[in-house]
């Protein structure tokens, strides 16, 4: 195997861990929300709030992990208040995301003004391939801790879904009002803690960003990655695992581009790093097409009604 395909191969394999850590975070919580039967479109704004709240917090106290955990609290207020307001008679969870996606990217750009330039500090990397004495091969294989995080979390979520009461009330919110209603459960308390549950993991997702990859805070910083979470959550059948997989597909597509350029390839750079959107499109348009594309969908989502 040549050198430069060696290069490129372990490049796409260091981006996609990078690139797909957001989309995990923030796939995982609009899993959770759906699978309690709201969608949070809203998750965009979330996103980026979270990586200015983290970038500012690690900023002022020097701690990056004190800016995930403030990422984390600023995603489960806006996550609180999208299901507060979800919860008023008449009002559409669709509409009320839209809203606060822009809600949430208007106050990160407003109160994130001052951070653009400075350099706040960044989240660690393990070293997974230092032992090959290669510089640069070591770099592409630097993995957050948040990205095995994500993953214990993915299949906790999973196998909570399936074996614990917790699971249980979660998936018959969802999947049906009237019986969860019959069982003495609160719909709309179960739904508001999981839209703000999963509003704090998208809050996680956005401090991966500004505190690691591409590690700095601008207002063109998220890219559509949180309403590109929704069609991941669809492809992934609304299984949590699944969704790690989807994050990883997602993020391999994203570092085709990056990857081809580490070996000066540059023609049709961009056309690459669309990648990304061209699957999110594809995924949109089947998912209508296909039937198996919404098997396990929660009963009361509003696109299932």
């Amino acid at each position: 195997m040549s050198a430069e395909l060696l290069t490129v191969l372990f490049a796409m394999i260091g981006g996609a861990i990078r690139v797909s850590t957001p989309f995990l975070f923030v796939s995982l919580g609009e899993c959770l929300t759906e699978k309690a039967g709201r969608i949070n479109l809203g998750l965009e704004g979330t996103l980026v709030l979270g990586a200015m709240v983290a970038y500012m917090t690690s900023y002022e106290t020097g701690s990056p992990w004190a800016g995930v955990a403030a990422a984390a609290a600023a995603g489960f207020l806006l996550g609180g208040l999208h299901g507060a307001l979800c919860s008023l008679p008449k009002v559409n969870d669709v509409a009320v995301g839209i809203a606060l996606m822009t809600f949430g990217t208007g106050v990160a750009f407003f109160f994130g003004k001052p951070y653009i330039q400075p350099a706040a500090p960044r989240l660690p990397g393990i070293p997974l391939a230092d032992w090959t004495g290669s510089p640069a091969l070591a770099d592409a294989l630097k993995v957050n801790p948040l990205f095995f995080v994500g993953i214990v979390l993915a299949f906790a979520m999973a196998w909570a879904f399936r074996n614990t009461r917790v699971g249980l009330v979660v998936r018959t919110t969802g999947d049906s009002a009237p019986a969860a209603r019959a069982m003495g459960i609160s719909v709309d308390g179960v739904r508001l803690l999981a839209t703000a549950a999963g509003g704090a993991l998208a809050g996680i997702g956005g401090s991966f960003l500004s505190l690691y990859y591409p590690g700095s805070w601008n207002e063109a910083l998220s890219s559509g990655q949180g309403l590109m979470a929704v069609a991941l959550v669809i492809f992934a059948r609304w299984d949590p695992v699944r969704c790690f997989v989807a994050a990883l597909l997602f993020g391999a597509a994203g570092a085709i581009g990056p990857a081809l350029q580490s070996i000066n390839i540059t023609q049709g750079y961009y056309f690459f790093n669309a990648a990304p959107y061209i699957l999110t499109l594809l995924i949109m348009v089947s998912s209508g097409r296909v039937r198996h594309a919404q098997h396990g969908m929660p009963g009361e989502l509003s696109v299932s009604k």
